[in-house]
């Protein structure tokens, strides 16, 4: 099969939902039932180095299956959803031309939403206007960020701070609301995703809780002491959920068991907005929701993903 070949309008399956929902383990499940390759929708793992925090598969996992969008760029540069979804798409490709089947796995909606429904390029911004905002805008809270937002892009005033500083930056630079230039500009779009959310419920909590102190103990402290050598303060890597309160716990400004409880209780925050983005934001027709703990998950998982492999 050529790139010629493929269809401009291939039925993607996307396995999204919280973070700590088991997400991962469900895809390289399915990604042994027949040759797969996972491509990594997890705007935290695209950053080198930042491993542990990130949940990123093992070197052993990734020895398995083949994976995509993971280490992409160094920890000080900025990535965009739109830059993704231009890889992504490659990938989508290269895996149906070799004849496997492409597993969209993660939790950034923004990410989900760059690839199946298009998203424009960046419009060019002055450098030197831009540096500064960056500077003033470095100063503010989120809440103050999201104040901002309401006033400038309503529609994005709900997102997370590492794209609600694009909204504002867009909309002072440029005149114009960032919601409308999505419109204006959207790419074409290639895919039709079919979505499996992974969310177990009430005991997503505890697993939150469990992975927490797997990381701590498995060498996260010391991961955040290494990078804190030759990581610039304000890289967008550091941004990643959890990586704050274990830089206090590093400095001495905390001890593990504070560092813990605010790392167990950002990333509980973090998925229930993520859960939010994912009840809200999905066409219904194309949502198929599990249980991870249930009994009969793997049958509901084949089931929901019909495996004949790509054709």
């Amino acid at each position: 099969m050529s790139s010629s070949d493929v269809s401009a309008d291939a039925e993607i399956r996307v396995i999204c939902g919280p973070t700590a929902a088991g997400k991962s383990a469900i895809a390289l499940w399915l990604a042994e039932l027949t040759p797969s390759t996972i491509i990594s929708a997890d705007s935290r793992q695209t950053y080198r180095r930042f491993d542990i925090g990130t949940a990123k598969p093992s070197a052993a996992e990734q020895g398995r299956v083949p994976h995509r969008g993971i280490d992409l760029v160094e920890p000080s540069a900025r990535y965009s959803a739109a830059a993704w979804a231009s890889s992504a798409d490659r990938w989508i490709e290269e895996a149906l031309v070799a004849k496997r089947v492409p597993l969209v796995v993660g939790g950034t909606g923004l990410y989900l939403r760059a690839l199946f429904e298009g998203i424009f390029g960046e419009p060019p911004l002055d450098a030197d206007r831009r540096a500064a905002l960056e500077v003033a805008l470095s100063r503010l809270t989120v809440p103050e960020l999201r104040r901002w937002a309401r006033a400038l892009d309503p529609a994005r005033a709900h997102l997370g701070r590492t794209q609600l500083l694009r909204v504002i930056e867009i909309a002072l630079l440029t005149g114009r609301r960032l919601s409308d230039l999505h419109i204006e500009r959207r790419a074409s779009v290639r895919w039709r995703p079919r979505y499996l959310v992974v969310d177990p419920g009430p005991a997503l909590a505890d697993r939150i809780t469990a992975r927490t102190d797997a990381m701590l103990a498995g060498g996260w402290p010391e991961e955040v002491r290494a990078l804190e050598r030759d990581v610039p303060e304000d890289a967008p890597a550091w941004n990643a959920t959890g990586y704050r309160q274990v830089r206090a716990y590093v400095r001495g400004e905390c001890d593990l068991a504070r560092t813990r409880e605010a790392a167990v209780i950002g990333t509980r925050q973090y998925a229930k907005r993520q859960r939010t983005w994912f009840r809200h934001q999905l066409p219904a027709e194309r949502v198929t929701r599990i249980d991870p703990l249930a009994e009969n998950w793997r049958g509901s998982v084949e089931r929901w993903a019909q495996l004949r492999g790509p054709r």
